[in-house]
């Protein structure tokens, strides 16, 4: 079992959700961000609008899967998001130990679906 979390730009979310949805991967929490990387304040352009300062608007994703479903995920994530643009993001791969569905208690691979 692995977490991941993924950081993109937020005119990308749409398109990452299609093709998460594509793999049969649907479970998935996203929460908006602010955040700042390697760009160290340079200005970047979203809908339009110029963004400048240290902390700049993101999206993260994070999503619980089985091992099978891992690479499936990440080349998803990466088709729909990558611009070749500073500030495409980021995804992190983390082992999970343990995870419950609280309302079955059921436990590890079965509660993740």
């Amino acid at each position: 079992m692995k977490l991941i979390i993924a950081i993109i730009q937020p005119h990308k979310l749409d398109d990452v959700m299609e093709a998460l949805d594509e793999k049969e991967i649907y479970l998935k929490t996203v929460s908006n961000v602010l955040g700042c990387g390697r760009q160290k304040g340079i200005p970047e352009t979203y809908r339009g609008v110029v963004e400048s300062g240290k902390l700049t608007k993101k999206v993260r994703l994070e999503i619980a899967l089985n091992d099978p479903y891992v690479e499936p995920a990440i080349q998803a994530i990466i088709k729909a998001s990558k611009t070749g643009q500073t500030g495409d993001g980021k995804i992190f791969v983390v082992d999970m130990h343990e995870c419950v569905r609280i309302r079955t208690e059921e436990r590890d691979g079965v509660a993740i679906g």
